[in-house]
């Protein structure tokens, strides 16, 4: 099994990206995947950076996959997106269906990312006719529906020609929206934002009146309160996942990515924690739920 590290969904300055993707080079992960792939109002990091850090963490032997926006709203973010998708070098995940078709438009391959919300065979095969070349599943996906999702594409001759990857490990992207929810918080307008997302390198947390913290706020993303951990959860991968996607907390999630080494046959359990980790989505719980 593959362990890849999913793009930095927080905001951060380049100088943290830069310092965090030096550690991500050192670590166990197979795949790294980096880019925007929130908010096209981020650009503290310009393409050009993004392409450097690229090639950097290239050079290491990891394969690169560029992440591109889940919400694209302006003309100028397609001229924007079109750039990721035609830079030459390194495979994109594309996070919107208009990504996809200007990726199969130029015949490129891509990997189809959580956000696209697919559920059934028929849009996985129509994925594969258009190039692509990895499925990570929608964050809300049960492992029984996953299973029963396989064998439709076994029986349709296209399940070895795609991986699947599964999000394995924290706070879930749950929704995206046109309104900015941390500029509200602060009581700013989305246009007079002055991103002020990147005060906030993990979200603001988003507290239920019993107390329990049931969202963080990531710019225009909702986000999981708890931690999705699935490391726990490995062994019942076995055969049927190819790689299981971490999604970068701070620099704590590169040791994440042995500790679900050590743990995949079983052999070495996490310790997690009610009311911190939940893994209910992958039980076919409600997703707050932490099962054992």
């Amino acid at each position: 099994m593959q362990y890849a590290l999913g793009p930095v969904l927080w905001y951060w300055p380049t100088d943290t990206l830069e310092d965090f993707y030096q550690q991500a080079v050192r670590s166990s992960a197979d795949i790294i995947y980096l880019g925007e792939a929130v908010c096209s109002k981020r650009r503290a990091t310009p393409y050009a950076r993004w392409m450097a850090l690229a090639r950097d963490v290239a050079s290491s032997g990891k394969q690169v996959v560029l992440s591109t926006l889940a919400l694209l709203q302006s003309p100028s973010e397609l001229k924007e997106l079109q750039r990721y998708v035609e830079n030459g070098e390194f495979l994109i995940e594309a996070n919107d269906i208009g990504t996809v078709n200007m990726a199969a438009e130029r015949h490129l391959p891509f990997v189809a990312g959580p956000t696209l919300n697919v559920y059934n065979a028929d849009t996985l095969q129509l994925l594969v006719k258009e190039g692509m070349t990895r499925w990570c599943m929608p964050v809300e996906m049960s492992r029984d529906w996953l299973l029963q999702l396989l064998a439709q594409c076994e029986t349709r001759g296209i399940r070895n020609q795609f991986e699947v990857e599964v999000m394995g490990y924290g706070h879930l992207p749950l929704a995206l929206s046109a309104r900015c929810f941390t500029a509200r918080s602060e009581n700013r307008a989305k246009d007079d934002c002055e991103t002020c997302c990147i005060n906030y390198p993990t979200g603001r947390r988003v507290n239920s009146q019993e107390g329990q913290q049931v969202f963080v706020l990531n710019g225009i993303q909702t986000m999981s309160g708890y931690c999705y951990n699935l490391g726990n959860d490995l062994v019942g991968m076995r055969g049927k996942v190819d790689c299981v996607r971490l999604s970068p907390q701070d620099t704590s999630t590169l040791a994440e990515i042995d500790r679900f080494r050590a743990n995949e046959n079983g052999q070495a359990p996490l310790m997690v924690a009610k009311g911190c980790d939940c893994n209910g989505y992958w039980r076919k719980l409600a997703g707050m739920t932490l099962a054992s």
